[in-house]
């Protein structure tokens, strides 16, 4: 029975079980956010939306569907904005020189972005009108 080196910062994260994992978890989401918001501009922007969209979201929606519903398609921007960022920052560290498939995922992202806005405003529209 052969056995492969482990790798051990793969090892690492595997062996976490229980709290120590969720601890652990929270801390890479915390970093996460934390570098969201200090190398993304349109992170930034989007917070800054967010705080003013939530409290307008819980006054201007009528039931917990709506304020569910505005609320939420602001979160998504979040997400879609921090994936979009993930996705630029692997792409730059896969390789520095411009190629075809490194601007497909990059415009891929900013159109996922796009849409999340998108979505988010139809959502609003449809509640307000």
């Amino acid at each position: 029975m052969s056995h492969e080196p482990a790798n051990s910062a793969i090892d690492e994260f595997k062996g976490k079980q229980g709290l120590t994992r969720l601890i652990n978890a929270l801390g890479y989401s915390r970093d996460g956010l934390c570098a969201a918001w200090q190398n993304e501009a349109a992170f930034r922007e989007e917070v800054l939306l967010a705080a003013v969209a939530f409290p307008l979201a819980f006054y201007l929606g009528h039931n917990g569907i709506e304020r569910a519903l505005m609320a939420g398609s602001i979160i998504v921007v979040l997400i879609v904005e921090i994936l979009n960022s993930a996705v630029e920052a692997v792409v730059d560290k896969a390789s520095p020189e411009k190629h075809e498939l490194a601007k497909r995922a990059k415009d891929m992202g900013s159109a996922a972005v796009l849409l999340s806005l998108l979505n988010a405003a139809v959502i609003w529209a449809c509640v307000l009108w």
